[in-house]
């Protein structure tokens, strides 16, 4: 909506793990890093934890792209599996059709024939779980076992879990020891500092058809920052949201103002500080309201 106005020839800042919008900041670069050197020295298990909306899954992502050309990668994005429910679920990630009434011990046999003939040809497989601290206790253990699986010099499955920190809790506890005595490598993706926010939303801007800097004005980044606590999720919200409240307005750049109305308009996000900051974002919602508006006036 907002995209001829500010010269824009794509949306900047929306929610999906675009890699084309990866932005190689230090702490997302040593984290695949990290994960790439881990895997192909070939260590069974490898953490990466982070708060919501810190770029977790664009990550992941990310690492399937560097992995491509040596590794067979087994994306399973559903926390909600049984420890049959994962077999089967990398079963097909692997390419395998298998009868529905096979059993587990059969199923299990297949894997590992498969794997054998992959490692035979030269390729390692790596299993990426997202959200992986709501995956039951029971689907866990059953991962652990299958990374038993192995020849005399190489495991013939890796896998990299994804979690909020709960994973980590969780993986504290005594029930999980085996599996945390097994994690060789973590990495915790903390959120953006305030050059980060800043080098960020530059980004995102430049590959979206925008390289003028001056759009998000310095205050308005600053205010960017302290309403999202650098979190790249609620950057996007933000920047969004004080996009449409500049388009509802028909200014050319975006002002601190613009910033304190999206916040005060998103759940997670740090309100204004000052009776004078949520003064300002109330009366600003007239700006998101104009663009409400202007959008109504282009719909059917």
């Amino acid at each position: 909506m907002y995209a001829s106005h500010f010269g824009l020839r794509d949306e900047p800042f929306r929610l999906t793990p675009d890699t084309a919008f990866y932005f190689d900041y230090r702490a997302h670069r040593e984290a695949l890093n990290v994960l790439v050197l881990a895997l192909r020295a070939g260590e069974g298990f490898v953490k990466v934890t982070g708060e919501v909306g810190t770029g977790k899954t664009l990550l992941c992502r990310m690492l399937m792209e560097a992995l491509e050309a040596t590794h067979v990668t087994a994306y399973l994005p559903n926390p909600c599996l049984t420890g049959n429910g994962l077999r089967a679920a990398l079963a097909r990630e692997l390419g395998l059709d298998l009868p529905r009434n096979l059993g587990q011990h059969r199923v299990l046999e297949r894997i590992q024939e498969h794997l054998l003939h992959l490692a035979a040809a030269g390729r390692r497989v790596v299993v990426l779980l997202d959200e992986a601290q709501a995956l039951p206790d029971e689907s866990l253990e059953a991962l652990r076992l299958l990374t038993n699986l192995e020849t005399e010099r190489h495991k013939l499955l890796q896998v990299v879990l994804f979690g909020q920190p709960e994973l980590d809790e969780r993986l504290a506890g005594s029930r999980l020891r085996q599996l945390r005595q097994r994690i060789s490598f973590s990495h915790r993706l903390e959120p953006l500092d305030r050059a980060g926010v800043t080098q960020y939303v530059h980004h995102r801007l430049a590959v979206a058809g925008v390289p003028d800097r001056s759009l998000f004005g310095r205050r308005a980044l600053a205010a960017l920052h302290r309403a999202s606590r650098g979190i790249p999720r609620l950057v996007n919200i933000l920047a969004h949201k004080a996009l449409l409240a500049a388009y509802g307005e028909g200014a050319a750049q975006i002002s601190p103002g613009h910033v304190r109305r999206a916040a005060l308009d998103t759940e997670d996000a740090r309100r204004p500080a000052s009776l004078r900051g949520w003064a300002l974002a109330a009366l600003g919602s007239v700006g998101l309201g104009a663009a409400a508006a202007a959008l109504g006036a282009w719909l059917p």
